[in-house]
C-alpha cells in the first residue's frame, strides 16, 4: 500500500457545518481529493465500510465527486455513487443502502462559483471540530491506506415510493413549484404528481449557472417569480426549494410568505396530534410564538443553538419528532428519518392543508408578528464573536424579562424579542427583531443599538 501525502487544503473552507468554497480558487479537485481520504480514514477509524456520495447540479459537481470518491477508496473504503440528486437524497441512501455514511456534493443556496461537502459517518453529521480534524488529518499525514471499490446505485424511485407511500393527500391540489434550477428540479416534480398534484412548474430544469434567480427560498426577492405564477393561474400554494433541496419556502394564495418557523407551528400541531407530550425543537431564531403554540397544542418546546448539523444532533439525543429551524430546515423524526429535507416537508405540509378547502386560509391564521428578516454587521474574521462576548460580559439591556445566552444574546421583552448571534459560517453578527407592534420592534432596536454602540462603538448598523 502507497503512502501518499498532500498539501493541506485552505484553512477556510473547513467551517462550522460544512466544507465550502470557491471552486478552483479555495475548493480545489486535489483538497477534495485530500478530504477524501481523511474522510475515509476516519470512516475506517468508526468501522464504516462504505460512503454513499451524491452531489448537486452545480457544473463543478462531476469532477469533485469524482475527486471525493478516489480519496475515499485511497483510505480502503468502499464509494456508492448515487449520482446527481438533492441533498436529502444522499441522507436517504445512507439508510437505504446501509452504508450509515453518506457525503452530498453541494454548494447549497450559495452562488455558482462555490461547491462544498455535507458529510455523514455513522449516522452522525459532522460539525465543528469533526470537519477541522479532517484537516489535521491531513497535514499530519494521518490517513488510512487501501483500494475501496465503486459502484453506482439508483435511490431516486425507492425514496418516490417511501414518500408516496407515506403522504396521503386528502383532496388532489394544484400548486406551483419552483426549483431555483436547483437539484430539486430533478425530483419535486415526479413527487408532487405522484402525490396527485396539478403543478405549475417554475424552472425545474437542473441548471448550475442558476440563470433565473438565486435558489435560496428564505430571500423574499427570490420568491417572486413564485407569487407572480399564483397571480396569475388558479394553484393554490406556492412552494420553493433552495439549491440542493433540503429547505422549503412556501407562499400562500396572495402573495404571503410563510416563513419556516409559522411552518414549523403547523407541523408541530400536527405531529403532536399523534405524538402527545412530544418535544419540538427550534432555532433561537424563530419566533416567540412559537413555545406558546407547542405548549397549546401539548407539546414540550426546546430553544436550540442555530445549525442544521446541531439541531439534528439535539433531535437524536432527545428523540424529539420534530425540529425546524428558522432558515428553512425541517427534521421530521415521526414517520420519517431524522434529517432535513425540504422535499418532504413540502408533502407533509400538501397532507395537512390537502384536508381544507382554502389552504391559505389556515397558513395566514397561524399567530403572527411584527419582524425583521435577517439583518448582518459585516466584520473581520472572528469579530463577531468577540462583539458577542462582550454584549453578554457587559451589555444592559433595560426591562428585559429574560437574556438568553445559548447562542449568542437573545433578549426577551413582554412584547417582543432582539437577537444578536455570531454567525458560524461568515464573519458577520446576525441579528433580528420581533415584537407586537412597530412601535415595541423600534424600542428593542433602540436599546440593541445603545448596547452594541457601548462595547463597540463607530459599528455601521443595519438597523
Amino acid at each position: 500500500m502507497t503512502s501518499t501525502s498532500y498539501s493541506a487544503p485552505a484553512a477556510e473552507i473547513f467551517k462550522a457545518y460544512d466544507i465550502r468554497g470557491i471552486v478552483d480558487r479555495t475548493l480545489t479537485a486535489d483538497a477534495v481529493r485530500a478530504i477524501g481520504h481523511a474522510l475515509g480514514s476516519e470512516a475506517r477509524a468508526r468501522s464504516q465500510r462504505a460512503i454513499a456520495v451524491g452531489r448537486d447540479g452545480r457544473l463543478s459537481g462531476p469532477e469533485l465527486a469524482s475527486a471525493l470518491a478516489d480519496g475515499i477508496r485511497a483510505a480502503g473504503v468502499d464509494v456508492v455513487d448515487i449520482g446527481c440528486v438533492p441533498t436529502p437524497l444522499t441522507y436517504f441512501a445512507a439508510y437505504q443502502l446501509g452504508t450509515d455514511s453518506c457525503v452530498s456534493v453541494t454548494g447549497s443556496h450559495n452562488p455558482p462559483d462555490y461547491n462544498g461537502l455535507k458529510m455523514v459517518l455513522g449516522g452522525q453529521t459532522l460539525y465543528g471540530a469533526m470537519i477541522q480534524d479532517l484537516r489535521r488529518r491531513i497535514v499530519e499525514n494521518d490517513l488510512a491506506h487501501g483500494a475501496g471499490s465503486l459502484r453506482e446505485a439508483e435511490v431516486v424511485d425507492a425514496y418516490l415510493d417511501r414518500v408516496v407511500s407515506d403522504v396521503k393527500l386528502a383532496r388532489p391540489m394544484k400548486i406551483v413549484v419552483d426549483c431555483g434550477n436547483g437539484v430539486a428540479g430533478g425530483v419535486a416534480p415526479e413527487l408532487f404528481r405522484r402525490l396527485g398534484c396539478e403543478l405549475v412548474e417554475l424552472f425545474c430544469d437542473v441548471d448550475g449557472t442558476f440563470p433565473n434567480h438565486h435558489p435560496d427560498p428564505s430571500k423574499p426577492e427570490n420568491l417572486q417569480d413564485v407569487i407572480r405564477a399564483l397571480r396569475e393561474t388558479d394553484a393554490e400554494l406556492g412552494l420553493a426549494f433552495d439549491g440542493d433541496g433540503d429547505r422549503l419556502g412556501v407562499v400562500t394564495k396572495d402573495g404571503e410568505i410563510i416563513f419556516p418557523d409559522r411552518q414549523l407551528m403547523l407541523f408541530a400541531a400536527d405531529v403532536l396530534s399523534r405524538v402527545p407530550g412530544g418535544e419540538i425543537i427550534y432555532d433561537v431564531k424563530c419566533t416567540r410564538n412559537l413555545a406558546g403554540w407547542v405548549r397549546q397544542h401539548g407539546g414540550k418546546p426546546t430553544m436550540w443553538n442555530t445549525g442544521h448539523a446541531l439541531v439534528k444532533a439535539k433531535l437524536k439525543e432527545t428523540g424529539a419528532p420534530l425540529a425546524g429551524e428558522m432558515s428553512g430546515h425541517v427534521f421530521f423524526k415521526e414517520r420519517w428519518f431524522g434529517f432535513d429535507d425540504g422535499l418532504y416537508a413540502g408533502a407533509r405540509l400538501l397532507e395537512i392543508l390537502s384536508r381544507h378547502a382554502d389552504p391559505s386560509a389556515v397558513l395566514k391564521a397561524l399567530p403572527d408578528a411584527v419582524s425583521t428578516p435577517e439583518l448582518n454587521i459585516k466584520m473581520a474574521e472572528g469579530e463577531p464573536f468577540e462583539l458577542v462576548r462582550r454584549l453578554k460580559e457587559s451589555a444592559r439591556f433595560d426591562g428585559a424579562g429574560e437574556i438568553i445566552t445559548l447562542d449568542g444574546v437573545r433578549v426577551e421583552y413582554t412584547d417582543g424579542f432582539g437577537l444578536a448571534r455570531p454567525s458560524n459560517t461568515t464573519p458577520v453578527v446576525v441579528l433580528r427583531f420581533e415584537a407586537d407592534s412597530e412601535e415595541a420592534i423600534a424600542r428593542i432596536q433602540a436599546a440593541f443599538r445603545s448596547a452594541i454602540n457601548q462595547v463597540w462603538p463607530g459599528l455601521e448598523l443595519p438597523f
